[in-house]
């Protein structure tokens, strides 16, 4: 997979195009195959909440959301840029590689 937890990407498309964020978790979905990533601060949805005690107050949260992974691109940590990511073999292991720099990320 070419976006990892802990990457900074920049959302490419929809309501929050333009914003950068830190991924929280990739998601692969059972029924359709398809990826989908939570990034901090992107996608935000209020949440409600029940009360669990009689007394108690209900409360609204708010949550970030999954996004589809092509509407994102990881950011180069050298130039600060968005980039489309590659692979090459540094002996034995398979690394991750920027487009833009040429290194590793």
């Amino acid at each position: 997979m070419k976006i990892k937890t802990g990457d900074n990407v920049k959302v490419l498309s929809g309501r929050d195009n333009g914003k950068t964020g830190k991924v929280i978790q990739v998601l692969k979905s059972k029924s359709n195959g398809q990826n989908y990533v939570v990034v901090e601060g992107v996608n935000l949805r209020k949440k409600h909440l029940k009360t669990q005690r009689s007394g108690e107050k209900g409360q609204t949260i708010e949550l970030s959301f999954p996004i589809h992974i092509s509407n994102v691109m990881i950011i180069d940590p050298n130039t600060k840029k968005s980039t489309r990511v590659g692979f090459k073999m540094e002996g034995s292991e398979k690394k991750r590689v920027s487009k833009k720099s040429g290194e590793f990320i």
